[in-house]
């Protein structure tokens, strides 16, 4: 397995997460961003005012880790340092997905963590998902937001804006972000129930133990 996809693999994956993320209402109108590193030194992005269920190959920008322009036409997304960031602190990063996941981001606008072990899967592929203090949008200060997070978590929450995921590869950083959402929407209905109720510490434990076998770092 190359260390990093072709162009042609990233912007095919780029297109196909995109929609899917607009057809199941993880994103509105032209809202999210996602991108994959091809290189040392270079990403492909969704560009900027485009649906992510409408985007066209043509329409992706490819950048260098410094955010200058290598390849496209348009301009890339206003949110585009998040990644950037994201990629120089975490190395193994490969693909980074943004959106406004309905339930995940009342969480977010709530400044609530998602952090209580309530769902397997979640503990799997997710554990701990805290909350990032605001920052004006496409400013530095989201990137310097999510920055100390890159490291030792899976996904983030963005106070009174949405979520962000990454991963070895667009397709985990894609299933993080749906999984952050069905973990948002688990814990409202149970808080509906008037449920705290959480797994014990020692079936946590034995959860978190499966994540190498699911390939999971």
């Amino acid at each position: 397995m190359a260390r990093y996809p072709s162009d042609a693999q990233a912007k095919a994956e780029i297109l196909a997460a995109g929609l899917k993320i607009y057809q199941r209402g993880l994103v509105a109108a032209n809202d999210g961003n996602l991108s994959v590193r091809v290189g040392e030194n270079a990403l492909w992005v969704t560009p900027t005012g485009v649906s992510k269920g409408a985007m066209t190959e043509d329409m992706l920008v490819k950048l260098d880790l410094d955010g200058n322009l290598l390849e496209g036409t348009r301009k890339p997304s206003s949110e585009t340092k998040m990644h950037l960031r994201i990629y120089k602190e975490n190395p193994d990063v490969r693909a980074v997905v943004h959106a406004h996941p309905p339930a995940a981001t009342a969480f977010a606008c709530a400044g609530l963590p998602l952090d209580k072990p309530v769902i397997q899967e979640a503990v799997v592929f997710l554990g701990t998902v805290p909350v990032a203090p605001f920052a004006l949008p496409g400013s530095e200060g989201v990137a310097d937001s999510v920055a100390p997070y890159c490291r030792d978590y899976r996904a983030l929450l963005l106070e009174y804006h949405g979520a962000v995921t990454w991963g070895e590869t667009m397709e985990q950083a894609h299933y993080r972000l749906e999984c952050l959402e069905q973990l948002a929407n688990v814990t409202l209905h149970l808080k509906t129930l008037g449920c705290d109720r959480v797994m014990p510490e020692q079936l946590v434990k034995d959860l978190k133990a499966l994540r190498p076998t699911w390939g999971i770092k």
